[in-house]
């Protein structure tokens, strides 16, 4: 199964494209549409969890690439930061990535179910918490925190992937200080590293189905265009409402699988 289309039905490429499209929305405002795109993956006749991935970093690639293009023009972020944390980023993506392959994520799942518990409730009850930019650390300490949260989160995007700008977002938001609109920007260009520091592992080891990534880029695409286009006329309010709709539907999907791991 080279291209990943020889064997679906119309109407699981339909839905695919329908999954593609939502998921390129969701990932420009606040992160998670693998969260949509990645169930919808796995709903292609004989593939497998490592193609499942790799072919979800293909379509997101598109998705993160035109939201990050199109914030950068509306935004104008700061890529004295957003560089340096993508490329910290990058490599922790592609270490992730090779980890994916020899280790089962439901290792991972509850430690990641608790920590979207905390962001929640910490963004739940900070009302006022991603407003307005006031940056909470200044010079070299600045960036080292930058890369720090990159290249942490980039490790998580690599081996896991539902939830990777959300966790980019709250963590420019409490931890650096960001309001929400900026650091929806910055965590776009840092999530188009770490779909590409997986797609380093993913290409040469053949996991990517080609013409089933290509179909759900374009999906993407148009959805991560769209979304960025709505946070940047709706700003930070807006995000932080639909911020939160994303994370409290992250919990009860990542709970349920670490519920069914312990029932297996």
């Amino acid at each position: 199964m080279v291209s990943g289309l020889e064997s679906i039905q119309l109407g699981t490429v339909i839905l695919i494209v329908v999954a593609g499209l939502a998921a390129g929305w969701v990932d420009a405002v606040v992160g998670g549409g693998g969260l949509i795109q990645l169930p919808a993956m796995l709903l292609v006749p004989g593939i497998s969890p490592v193609q499942a991935l790799a072919t979800n970093k293909m379509g997101s690639i598109f998705g993160t690439s035109t939201s990050a293009a199109t914030y950068y023009r509306r935004v104008r972020p700061d890529l004295r930061t957003a560089l340096p944390m993508a490329a910290i980023a990058l490599a922790g993506s592609y270490g992730g990535a090779a980890l994916a392959a020899n280790l089962p994520a439901s290792v991972f799942k509850p430690i990641i179910v608790l920590a979207l518990i905390a962001v929640a409730l910490f963004t739940a009850f900070q009302p006022g918490i991603g407003q307005l930019t006031k940056l909470r650390h200044e010079g070299h300490r600045h960036y080292v925190v930058a890369c720090l949260i990159g290249g942490v989160i980039g490790f998580y995007d690599g081996l896991i992937g539902p939830g990777t700008g959300s966790f980019l977002i709250i963590a420019l938001v409490s931890a650096m200080g960001y309001a929400f609109l900026e650091a929806s920007a910055k965590a776009k260009i840092v999530n188009v590293a770490t779909n590409a520091g997986a797609l380093l592992f993913f290409v040469p080891h053949g996991a990517v189905l080609w013409g089933l990534g290509l179909l759900l880029g374009m999906a993407n695409m148009a959805g991560g265009y769209l979304g960025a286009r709505t946070a940047v006329r709706q700003g930070s309010k807006f995000i932080r409402i639909v911020f939160l709709v994303v994370v409290g539907a992250l919990i009860i999907k990542l709970g349920s699988d670490v519920w069914q791991d312990n029932l297996s």
